[in-house]
């Protein structure tokens, strides 16, 4: 546009317009007098109007001086909001962040570490799902999701790997089944007993199946599903005893259900994932800098 005046020219004008002197606006602009004289004299020649009336050593605008005054400080706003905004993307006080967690963890773990990163955060905001870990990476290495929970091992592109420290697995069991008297359990004392486990294409079944079979147990089978939430529900409506991690048990565990730790346990890997090649959001690094801390029992 021909006739549009730079940021400089109305730098001077709007801060003779705060000030109404050219003194008082060379202070504010840290430039000398004849320097804002002369971009005011530049401006009105530019606009084809008069901008100033002098009386004494004040300045008075004229009445497209207020109009155009008007106009600037919605300029400013703005910008200032710009800045206010770039602020709060800065110290994570504004923005949103897209999670999906492993089953496991979405139930207990994660509301809590929402809870911690929200708590001084209002204005950010949380998208969750809770998927299996393939279907995780899936999203996450297609950008879909900011930073994903899932077991270990992962095998998908285009994604980085966070483990976290291994997680131990737990017997959770009806508070009057026999085993709730010991207070370690043994892979030997699962012999013949009712049990809901993983299905078997999952590592932890296999892992699972290799020490049952190391201490020539052999229990009865009676629900296997891809969950350890199901598993975990299943007992709780008293189809059995399962293992499940001991991030998943806190949820179940109370009057009727109890939790017991089981010898040489079945190591549980969990792991943050983030899309290969992109720059990892500050709010993402927050949520698992708190995930990190909540799953170590330290302080974030």
């Amino acid at each position: 546009m021909r006739n549009a005046p730079n940021l400089r020219h109305i730098e001077a004008f709007r801060a003779v317009m705060l000030s109404g002197t050219v003194v008082g606006a060379a202070n504010l602009m840290n430039v000398t007098q004849p320097a804002v004289s002369r971009t005011i004299a530049l401006l009105e020649l530019q606009l084809g109007f008069k901008l100033f009336e002098r009386r004494g050593r004040r300045l008075f605008p004229t009445a497209e001086a207020q109009t155009l005054y008007r106009e600037v400080e919605k300029l400013y706003i703005g910008a200032e909001r710009i800045g206010q905004a770039a602020q709060d993307i800065r110290y994570q006080r504004a923005g949103a962040i897209r999670v999906a967690s492993l089953p496991a963890l979405s139930l207990s773990v994660v509301p809590r570490v929402l809870n911690a990163l929200l708590a001084t955060r209002p204005a950010v905001s949380a998208t969750v799902q809770s998927l299996p870990s393939r279907q995780i990476a899936e999203l996450v290495s297609t950008g879909q999701i900011d930073v994903g929970i899932v077991e270990l091992p992962v095998s998908r592109a285009a994604v980085v790997v966070e483990p976290f420290e291994l997680g131990r697995s737990v017997v959770l069991m009806p508070r009057d089944h026999r085993l709730a008297q010991k207070r370690v359990v043994r892979f030997a004392d699962l012999h013949e007993e009712r049990m809901v486990l993983l299905s078997q294409h999952s590592y932890v079944r296999y892992q699972i199946d290799d020490a049952l079979s190391k201490a020539n147990a052999t229990p009865n089978v009676v629900v296997e599903t891809p969950s350890s939430l199901i598993a975990a529900a299943m007992v709780s409506a008293g189809l059995g005893i399962t293992i499940v991690s001991e991030w998943t048990a806190p949820t179940f565990v109370g009057a009727d259900v109890v939790a017991r730790p089981i010898e040489h346990a079945v190591p549980t890997r969990v792991a943050a994932i983030f899309p290969e090649g992109t720059p990892v959001s500050s709010l993402a690094r927050a949520f698992v800098k708190e995930l990190h801390a909540m799953l170590s029992g330290s302080p974030a």
